[in-house]
């Protein structure tokens, strides 16, 4: 596996050449990123090319970096009550409505999209990552043209990240209603949302309004095997030795 993924990542470099911002084996998964401009160019020839035959579009999906490395899990100062989230908010994780906008600048590009091709005839995959230049409205070039299930895959991260593919035949929304607010799978978008439907009897028919939930926060609860467990640990076992005694 691994012999392959470096004649593969040799032969793209060389073909390539600075097309290619990055090319990285890690987890025996080979991954090129690639700049915005060079995206088609680089696409058709991994899907026509008869030394990389990647003629199967395998998925497509949005990434947002909003908040890249930040974390708000602070378990040196965990509370005892069986929650690990910090005191202090870190991240959009914590939303309330009384939020202000926070200063988000980025280190580079908030989004990405990722393809993961598959080559059927040379039995191997690569994954192709290009970042969006433009954060405020992230656009890329449409891939339809080389595979056509990019339809779907392009509305739905159009979706739910906000992500404009140029030249996509029809680009709209795909999981969502057509009448929804912003884009659900970005990191600033509030867990509970910006609206909610119910239907209406004295106007019979369903309306939006203001969501009525209480913001809340879906802290997983962890389970801590440490001292203050081994006094119980060791007079459960004390008692299983007598009863067995």
């Amino acid at each position: 596996m691994q012999d392959q993924l470096n004649k593969l990542s040799s032969e793209l470099q060389s073909v390539f050449a600075s097309s290619l911002l990055s090319v990285e084996i890690k987890y025996d998964e080979l991954t090129i990123l690639v700049h915005p401009d060079e995206l088609l160019s680089v696409l058709a020839k991994l899907n026509s090319a008869s030394e990389f035959k990647f003629d199967q579009l395998v998925d497509l999906a949005g990434v947002d970096y909003l908040e890249f490395g930040t974390d708000e899990w602070n378990t040196e100062t965990a509370s005892s009550s069986g929650f690990s989230r910090g005191v202090e908010k870190a991240s959009f994780g914590r939303f309330t409505f009384d939020d202000a906008k926070k200063n988000t600048a980025m280190d580079g590009p908030r989004y990405a999209v990722v393809y993961h091709l598959l080559s059927v005839a040379n039995n191997q995959r690569i994954r192709v990552k290009v970042y969006c230049e433009d954060s405020d409205l992230p656009t890329l070039p449409s891939v339809t043209g080389l595979w056509s299930c990019a339809n779907w895959y392009e509305r739905e991260a159009f979706d739910l990240f906000g992500i404009v593919f140029e030249s996509h035949p029809d680009l709209r929304r795909i999981l969502t209603d057509y009448g929804f607010t912003g884009h659900p799978f970005r990191k600033d978008f509030p867990l509970v949302g910006h609206v909610e439907v119910r239907y209406d009897p004295d106007q019979k028919r369903v309306i939006y309004q203001p969501v009525s939930i209480e913001p809340r926060i879906n802290v997983p609860k962890v389970i801590r095997d440490d001292h203050r467990f081994e006094d119980g640990q060791q007079e459960g076992k004390s008692e299983k030795e007598t009863t067995d005694g």
